[in-house]
C-alpha cells in the first residue's frame, strides 16, 4: 500500500512538471528550451528525493507537508521578505491590511512569561468591560493562555460569539473573569493629539486600508483648532509599513507636486514612477518628522519623500531600511505567496535597501524621568548629569547586583511604556517624558520665533 501510494505521488509530479515545462519550451528560443530542460532535470532529483524520504527515512513523514516545506524553503532563499503563508498567516496579514478583525479588542505581548495587555482598544467590549493594561491573561474559555499566537486565536472568532478570559491584576488577590461578546475591531492606525496650542502631534503606527482617511481626519480635527497649526510632529517610529498605495496617498497629502516614489521591477509591469497630485488644503506650516530602527518599508516611503522635498526635518535614528515591493498571491489551497517584484526609491533616486532613512537630526530615544524633566525646564545642570560622574560612595558587590536586577526591571519596564506609547491612548502627559517629541517641539517652537524676528 506504501509503495503504490510512493509511485502514485512520484507520477503525479513528474507528469506535471513534463506538462509544465513542455508549455514554457514550445514556440521559445533553444536557449529557454535548454534553460527548461535542466530545470526539468532538476525537479526529477526533487521528485527521487520525495519518493526516497517516503520510502526509507525512519518515521512516516506527510507528503503535503514535505512539499510545502519545500516551497517555504525556495522561496525565502530568495530574499528574507519572500514566503509561503500558511492560511493562519495570510489570514493574519488580511486583517492587518484590512485595517479590522473580529474579537474582544486588546493589545496584547508577553512580559515575564505571561501573556500581557498593552491596551485596550477604545470602545471595543475589552475596553467596555474594564479590562485595563498591565492585566495578565491566564486562561481564555478556561484554556491556559500561555503563547502569544495562541492566545490571539482563542480570543477572535465571529461577531455575536462569547469568550470568557481570565486575568490576574496587581493588587487584585483572586483572578477576575470577564465573559465578553466578540465584536468587529477596527485598528485605528492613525492618532492625533494637541501638544500645546499651536502645535500638533500625529502618531501613525501602520498603513492599512483606512489609513489616509484617517490621516485626512486627523489633520483635519488639529488644522480646525481655534489658533492655527504653527507645526506638526509625524511620529513614524516602529511602524513596520503596510499597504504600498496608502504610503504614497499619505506623502501626497503633504506635497504639491513632484515624484513621490518609484519603483523598478525585472517586469516592464513592475516598473512605475509615482507623483504628487497636490492636496486642496494648503499645508505649508513646518514639520518634523520621527523615525527609529522600527521604521520599515511604507514609513520610510514617506519620510523619504517630505525628506527629498524638504518638506519635513527628519528626527531620531536611521530606519530599518527595507527598499523592497511585495506582492501577495492567492494560491489554490487558500495560502498566500508574497513575493518580492521591485526595488523602491525615493524622489532623488536613492535606494534605501539595506541603508535606511538616515535622520538630518540624529537622537537616541531616552525616557525622562521626572527629575530630569523638572532639571530640563530648570535649564541647569547638575553634577549628576556629567558623564562618568563619581558616586557618593563606593558601590559594594551587593548593592551592583540589586543595581543589575534593578537596571533590568527598569529595561522591561521601559520596553512596555515604549509599547503603551506606540499602541496605548494619546496623552500630553506621556509625551512630555519622550526626549524626541520634546526636541522635537522644541526646534518647531525656536522656527517660529525665530520667522518672526524682525531685521
Amino acid at each position: 500500500m506504501r509503495s503504490n501510494k510512493t509511485r502514485h505521488v512520484k507520477l503525479w509530479l513528474l507528469m506535471v512538471i513534463a506538462v509544465v515545462f513542455w508549455t514554457i519550451g514550445t514556440g521559445f528560443n533553444r536557449d529557454l528550451a535548454a534553460k527548461s530542460e535542466e530545470a526539468y532535470e532538476e525537479l526529477k532529483v526533487f521528485s527521487d528525493v520525495i519518493e526516497l524520504i517516503e520510502r526509507e527515512y525512519v518515521d512516516e513523514v506527510d507528503t503535503k507537508e514535505l512539499i510545502q516545506k519545500a516551497i517555504q524553503g525556495m522561496v525565502q532563499s530568495l530574499d528574507p521578505h519572500s514566503a509561503l503563508l500558511p492560511l493562519d498567516a495570510y489570514e493574519d496579514l488580511q486583517i492587518d491590511t484590512k485595517g479590522k478583525f473580529t474579537g474582544i479588542g486588546i493589545h496584547i505581548t508577553m512580559q515575564d512569561g505571561f501573556v500581557t495587555v498593552i491596551s485596550p482598544i477604545e470602545d471595543t467590549p475589552a475596553y467596555k468591560a474594564g479590562i485595563k493594561a498591565r492585566d495578565r491573561i491566564i486562561k481564555v474559555d478556561g484554556n491556559p493562555a500561555k503563547d502569544l499566537r495562541e492566545a490571539v486565536n482563542m480570543m477572535r472568532g465571529p461577531k455575536g460569539t462569547k469568550v470568557v478570559v481570565t486575568i490576574l491584576r496587581e493588587g487584585v488577590k483572586k483572578p477576575l473573569d470577564f465573559e465578553l461578546i466578540r465584536d468587529v475591531i477596527p485598528i485605528q492606525s492613525v492618532k492625533q493629539i494637541t501638544l500645546e496650542p499651536g502645535y500638533g502631534y500625529i502618531r501613525l503606527s501602520n498603513f492599512t486600508g483606512t489609513t489616509t482617511n484617517e490621516m485626512e481626519q486627523a489633520l483635519e480635527k488639529l488644522e480646525d483648532m481655534e489658533i492655527p497649526l504653527k507645526g506638526l510632529i509625524l511620529d513614524l517610529r516602529n511602524n513596520g509599513g503596510g499597504l504600498l498605495n496608502q504610503s504614497i496617498k499619505v506623502a501626497d497629502l503633504f506635497l504639491d507636486d513632484g515624484k513621490i516614489l518609484s519603483i523598478k521591477g525585472r517586469n516592464k509591469k513592475n516598473t512605475k514612477v509615482f507623483k504628487a497630485s497636490g492636496s486642496d488644503v494648503k499645508r505649508d506650516y513646518p514639520m518634523v518628522v520621527l523615525i527609529n530602527g522600527g521604521s520599515a518599508s511604507a514609513s520610510e516611503i514617506v519620510a523619504g519623500a517630505l525628506q527629498d522635498h524638504k518638506r519635513a526635518l527628519i528626527l531620531g535614528t536611521t530606519s530599518f531600511g527595507k527598499g523592497s515591493v511585495q506582492t501577495v498571491e492567492t494560491l489554490r489551497d487558500g495560502s498566500g505567496l508574497k513575493l518580492t517584484i521591485a526595488r523602491y526609491y525615493t524622489p532623488n533616486d536613492r535606494s534605501i535597501q539595506a541603508k535606511g532613512i538616515e535622520p538630518d537630526i540624529y537622537l537616541k530615544l531616552r525616557r525622562l524621568d521626572p527629575k530630569e524633566l523638572a532639571q530640563k525646564e530648570e535649564g541647569l545642570l547638575k553634577e549628576k548629569d556629567l558623564d562618568n560622574h563619581l558616586e557618593a560612595e563606593p558601590n559594594s558587590k551587593r548593592r551592583q547586583d540589586d543595581e543589575a536586577v534593578d537596571k533590568e526591571k527598569s529595561e522591561q519596564e521601559d520596553r512596555m511604556r515604549e509599547a503603551e506609547l506606540r499602541i496605548g491612548p494619546l496623552t500630553v502627559e506621556a509625551l512630555k517624558f519622550d526626549n524626541q517629541v520634546v526636541r522635537a517641539l522644541e526646534m518647531l517652537r525656536g522656527y517660529e520665533i525665530l520667522k518672526n524676528l524682525k531685521g
